[in-house]
């Protein structure tokens, strides 16, 4: 599970920067924490199903591209 976890946190961070948002920028547009956004990319932990579709419209992705690692 921890591999699984490492493995989104580094494309969650990815497609996050690739967009230009800072960390507090995406927690903001998810009404996430900042530290929330930081343990997810940090592969500490995974997210919450309804937290992953709020980060996809945020980032302007399908669910399923958070995955294609």
């Amino acid at each position: 599970m921890a591999k699984l976890k490492a493995q989104f946190g580094a494309r969650l961070k990815l497609l996050r920067t690739g967009k230009g948002l800072t960390q507090e920028q995406l927690a903001d547009a998810t009404d996430l924490t900042i530290e929330s956004i930081s343990n997810m990319e940090r592969g500490i932990f995974g997210p919450r199903f309804d937290n992953l579709e709020r980060i996809a419209a945020a980032l302007d992705v399908k669910v399923q591209q958070l995955f294609e690692f």
